[in-house]
């Protein structure tokens, strides 16, 4: 999900990828990041967790093939692990200690600290749904676009001579690669005349929300739901709303959260076009009316995501299938905290979770999901499992 999944507001977002360099860990990290080896037992909560839980999600696989979206290339020794898992799960169910013993068998421990602080950050994104339409409409006049045909997403290793590094999407044209072009552009035509549009919304804070959260569902009016799963962006930097708009009205950070945000848009529908368009980031979708009402959106790995057992992390950092063990204590959503000392699995990505103890994990789908996920702004503890 741009997640892609994106974080629900990202407010904290770096505003660049710093230069990698090894350290002492068998993975590079950031410049100034540090990597502290631990033993299982020094973790705590690690014996009172459901690792089956977690085993279940890594036996699917690390990463479909390929996946939604490009992260770097999966080490042998996690694809081996992967491969071991599912000739483990095949044998029959496999219990918390099991599980257990898997992951301490095949992985050593690391907890991860940023350059600049003793902790992670995590944020949370949810899959929302809203009511929307299969043809435009007085009643929903916002179009959704496919993929184009003419975008091309930057891939690992790509040099693209004449264009901005930031950029990592282009369109392709008769005379070579080109900046796509930005939200504005699109809200005012540049993609009409294409057939892109697979479904109408109510109105662009919709959208935007969809679009920051990287998947949703839409009900359309005869009751039925179809899902989106991400398929692409323009390839231009991502802009935080919340951020804007809490320096703009003077809002303190910890209270913007996104009901606030929406809540705000929803009440000018001038003041939201015109804050919306601040974000040059596009996304686009496609419709997957395969995927059953009980399982997860899709991620960037391109597997279904667990309620707080998926997360997404740094793509050009991490890759996907790999465990991490989170603690921190996050909202409840219903007005009190939550404890959460447990094993994840990196499934997805975003466009604003940039650092290596950043996080952004994924709460659920609908609306209680959507209140709780817009309160995660809080420390964690990040440790990666990594394949020995």
């Amino acid at each position: 999900m741009i997640r892609g999944a994106a974080a629900a507001l990202a407010l904290l977002a770096a505003s660049s990828f710093p230069v990698m360099t090894a350290l002492a860990s068998p993975f590079p990290l950031p410049d100034g990041a540090r990597a502290e080896p631990l033993s299982p037992g020094e973790i705590a909560g690690w014996q009172q967790d459901d690792q089956a839980r977690a085993f279940a999600i890594f036996a699917q696989g690390c990463m479909a093939d390929p996946p939604l979206r490009q992260a770097v290339p999966l080490p042998d020794g996690l694809d081996a692990a992967c491969e071991k898992a599912k000739a483990l799960a095949a044998a029959g169910p496999v219990s918390a200690g099991q599980a257990r013993d898997f992951f301490e068998r095949n992985f050593s421990f690391w907890r991860i600290r940023p350059a600049d602080a003793e902790t992670g950050f995590m944020t949370g994104y949810f899959e929302p749904e809203f009511e929307g339409a299969l043809t435009r409409s007085d009643a929903f006049p916002t179009p959704l676009y496919d993929r184009p045909k003419d975008l091309v997403t930057r891939q690992p290793g790509d040099d693209w001579p004449g264009l901005d590094k930031a950029l990592s999407a282009a369109r392709r044209t008769g005379d070579g690669l080109e900046p796509f072009p930005d939200r504005t552009a699109i809200e005012t035509g540049a993609l009409d005349g294409q057939g892109l549009e697979i479904l109408w919304l109510r109105d662009s804070v919709d959208r935007f929300v969809l679009q920051v959260q990287g998947s949703g569902r839409v009900r359309l009016p005869d009751g039925s739901v179809t899902r989106l799963t991400y398929s692409g962006r323009n390839g231009l930097p991502y802009t935080s709303l919340g951020r804007v708009l809490s320096q703009r009205e003077n809002i303190p950070p910890e209270q913007m959260t996104m009901d606030r945000l929406v809540a705000r848009l929803k009440a000018d529908a001038g003041f939201a076009r015109d804050l919306i368009r601040l974000n040059r980031s596009f996304v686009f979708f496609t419709r997957r009316d395969d995927l059953p009402a009980e399982v997860g959106p899709i991620g960037g790995a391109g597997l279904p995501l667990t309620p707080l057992r998926s997360i997404a992390i740094d793509r050009n950092i991490w890759p996907y299938g790999l465990p991490v063990w989170i603690d921190a204590t996050i909202p409840d959503g219903v007005g009190s905290d939550e404890h959460l000392a447990r094993l994840t699995i990196a499934q997805d990505t975003g466009s604003a979770i940039l650092g290596a103890a950043r996080m952004d994990l994924f709460v659920g789908s609908g609306a209680a999901a959507g209140h709780r996920a817009g309160l995660i702004r809080h420390p964690v503890s990040f440790t990666v499992l990594w394949p020995r």
